[in-house]
């Protein structure tokens, strides 16, 4: 255990005094992290966060990966020549852009997030929602505000049941899951599902400690643009009233809200752009991010 620690401390520099205490809140407990954004493109960030979950996995918490792809998704319907369509912050998915979705996302960044994180020593596996009905899924609808017909944005679905005996399953074995966002109905049809959402379902349905959102801002700002460090649920809709939370920032909150009256303890929306980002957050007692609870 002082190994770790000694690792630990060396990444955190002057808050070293704090991490002992913050591993053991943390030991033994599940950590859901979406990661996406800057981070995953990045390629120091990028073998970063793998150090950092190996870390994490060492000192003996258990992480959970749900990744997205978007900038990743775009770039290949643009050799296509596709133009891609987002209604209400969702991205609009015919049958070619699943096809592209599900080859990008299960394919090469699935694979490369898992390849980082076991050349830093830990057992991580790449797997899709839809490998062994991990995300059980159904088509979502949109209402419009006047409601009139749900809109039609293809073939995004929205998760209904995450398989938590075979997560479970990969835990006990000492993986890393990577999930890459991709579900399946009960018919066998997939679908391509906004990866905080997953990363929300998924930190419910296993009782995580922690939610983490890595994102490509600090956190929730206010304002006078300055980081706001706690918020309760019951904050959140005031803000939002206010104007003060808008844009993607709406959906990312409302996850964190979900999950946590589903059960998780907490959640927090960071910056993944930040070197050592996770270990800042939970092995500090100031963290980096917006943190919230009920």
């Amino acid at each position: 255990m002082n190994n770790i620690i000694g690792k630990i401390k060396k990444c955190v520099g002057k808050k070293a005094h704090q991490v002992e205490k913050n591993i053991a809140h943390y030991k033994n407990k599940i950590i859901v992290i979406k990661y996406g954004g800057h981070a995953i493109i990045n390629p120091v960030l990028a073998k970063v966060f793998a150090q950092n979950i190996s870390l994490i996995k060492e000192a003996g918490i258990s992480p959970i990966i749900i990744h997205g792809g978007g900038p990743q998704i775009n770039k290949v319907m643009d050799q296509f020549k596709i133009k891609p369509r987002f209604i209400n912050g969702l991205r609009y998915t015919d049958a070619t852009t699943l096809e592209i979705a599900e080859m990008v996302l299960s394919g090469s960044i699935n694979k490369k997030i898992a390849s980082n994180i076991s050349l830093c020593g830990a057992k991580a596996l790449g797997i899709s929602g839809s490998d062994n009905n991990l995300i059980k899924s159904k088509k979502l609808t949109i209402k419009t505000a006047r409601n009139d017909s749900p809109l039609d944005i293809g073939y995004v679905g929205t998760p209904t049941k995450i398989n938590t005996d075979f997560i479970n399953d990969l835990i006990e074995k000492d993986y890393i899951p990577v999930i890459a966002p991709i579900g399946i109905s009960n018919s066998g049809q997939k679908y391509n599902i906004n990866a905080d959402t997953t990363a929300g379902s998924i930190a419910a349905a296993m009782a995580a400690k922690r939610l983490l959102i890595l994102t490509n801002i600090p956190g929730v700002i206010n304002t006078e643009n300055q980081l706001i460090t706690n918020l309760r649920i019951n904050d959140i809709n005031k803000l939002i009233s206010k104007k003060i939370i808008n844009g993607g920032m709406i959906p990312k909150v409302q996850t964190c809200i979900s999950s946590i009256k589903k059960g998780v303890d907490a959640s927090v929306i960071l910056d993944g752009r930040v070197k050592n980002a996770l270990l800042f957050e939970l092995f500090t007692d100031d963290g980096i991010g917006t943190l919230i609870k009920k």
